[in-house]
């Protein structure tokens, strides 16, 4: 079995191992070989993996950007590489050449891009978020069934022992139980902006129609290039912090298992309440401050449980006692300057509040303080229950030669991209949705069904 021909026939959607008739085989290919790796995306995010993936030891074989300007600098450290502004024209020319790609565009092509090359047979890591909105990440969870390929998105705190061990604490009910969860972040969002007006020239160095992908066709001008604070190309914090800072209570709390749902059973035991509270309702931009409360059903003998998530500007989330809750609930003041050196610490987080103590992670999910302090600190449990991971990039990477699925593949981050999706719903409705995730349905409002899923523009499907 020749090396390329071993990466096309990994099979990651069940246990997410390869069953070989010559089992040393394996071990002497991941030993020996590399993956061919095609980076989509290689400026801003995408500069992460510019540097991971040779740091892993694999092949960066082609890299790829419809903006040529922004990726000069990565397309200059790989001069052995070829380079392309369409993802689909290097996929149809060097199909035999990758093995994997990883894929680092703006939000809106996110789906489009890791879709194609699911279908192409490559194995795909993409940046969180997974997704534009709900219905791509349930395509692309779909997919993985279908396609054997090895994925992940990239959440990297995912792979840190920090999540890990808070996982198995949460878990094994040394918190008691978990009814109450508050997430956090003060990047806010842009408000109200007006829609750029008129056009102007497409750049010689950018490839516009790449760049727009599935979103609705308009002129160029540069302020679109300016996509974070556009709905039709971002999610807001949300997708960007949100796939990170939620991680940890989606997966220690098993809400995931709501995905898993015999669609024919009892609906009230799997639907799951969304309500938001903005600064204002706004079609093409984000709010400046939103608050979002999920009321997540009971799974298996896991309790109901409010998810909370606050995202505002310091100013916003004091007025509005956002930041005394949770200052009460930590017994500390929470540190939102760089006066003692740890450069705003709190300005992110997640508190997981139990019967018999509380959790604080950071944005990432990477560390954690278990409160009050006086009764943890001679802690020193609990047992691991979730495996070691080598890191986010090279778990990926084993998954690729055939080893056991990487933890946030699609999975898992299929359904928690979802539900932070479903925020951004509640966002643009007056009053709460009610969302089946067997279904993939919001089921007392039509507007806000609608809002799971976006006319994709000709020439473009998933």
């Amino acid at each position: 079995m020749n090396r390329r021909r071993f990466l096309r026939n990994t099979a990651l959607s069940g246990s997410g191992l390869l069953i070989l008739r010559n089992s040393a085989s394996a071990g002497t290919y991941q030993a020996n070989e590399k993956v061919n790796v095609a980076l989509i995306g290689v400026s801003g995010r995408g500069s992460w993996f510019v540097r991971a993936i040779p740091e892993v030891g694999q092949n960066v074989v082609a890299l790829c950007d419809a903006n040529e300007r922004r990726a000069a600098e990565a397309f200059a450290k790989f001069p052995q590489a070829r380079k392309y502004r369409d993802f689909r024209k290097m996929l149809d020319e060097m199909g035999k050449q990758i093995d994997a790609v990883t894929v680092a565009t703006p939000d809106n092509t996110h789906a489009i891009i890791s879709m194609t090359a699911m279908k192409a047979g490559k194995h795909v890591l993409c940046e969180k978020p997974l997704t534009h909105d709900v219905a791509e990440a349930r395509a692309l969870r779909d997919a993985l069934a279908k396609y054997s390929v090895a994925t992940q998105m990239g959440n990297q705190g995912t792979a840190s022992p920090g999540f890990r061990r808070a996982v198995a604490i949460i878990q094994q009910g040394l918190l008691g139980e978990v009814r109450e969860v508050h997430a956090w972040n003060t990047g806010g969002g842009s408000g109200e902006r007006p829609l750029p007006k008129g056009s102007q020239p497409i750049p010689d160095y950018l490839d516009w129609d790449v760049w727009l992908g599935p979103a609705a066709e308009r002129p160029f001008h540069e302020e679109w290039l300016k996509w974070h604070g556009w709905r039709d190309f971002a999610t807001g914090n949300l997708g960007n912090w949100a796939s990170h800072t939620n991680n940890l209570a989606f997966k220690a709390l098993k809400i995931d298992s709501l995905w898993k749902a015999d669609a024919s059973g009892d609906l009230s035991k799997r639907q799951i309440r969304v309500q938001a509270e903005v600064s204002g309702i706004h079609k093409n931009t984000f709010p400046k401050w939103e608050t979002v409360h999920w009321q997540i059903p009971a799974r298996g003998d896991l309790p109901p449980v409010q998810l909370n998530w606050y995202n505002s500007g310091g100013d916003a989330m004091e007025k509005n006692g956002i930041r005394g809750q949770i200052e009460k609930l930590l017994g500390r003041r929470m540190d939102w300057t760089t006066e003692d050196g740890n450069e705003w610490r709190d300005w992110a987080g997640i508190l997981l509040v139990g019967q018999k103590g509380l959790l604080y992670s950071n944005a990432h999910n990477t560390e954690f303080t278990l409160l009050p302090a006086e009764k943890f600190k001679d802690f020193k449990g609990p047992e691991e229950s979730l495996p070691r991971s080598r890191g986010h990039e090279r778990e990926w990477i084993d998954a690729c030669k055939g080893g056991p699925a990487a933890m946030s593949n699609f999975t898992y981050s299929g359904p928690l991209t979802e539900l932070n999706m479903l925020g951004n719903v509640a966002t643009q409705i007056e009053g709460a949705i009610e969302y089946d995730p067997a279904t993939m349905k919001i089921t007392n409002n039509a507007v806000a069904d609608g809002l799971l899923r976006r006319e994709y523009r000709k020439g473009w499907a998933l």
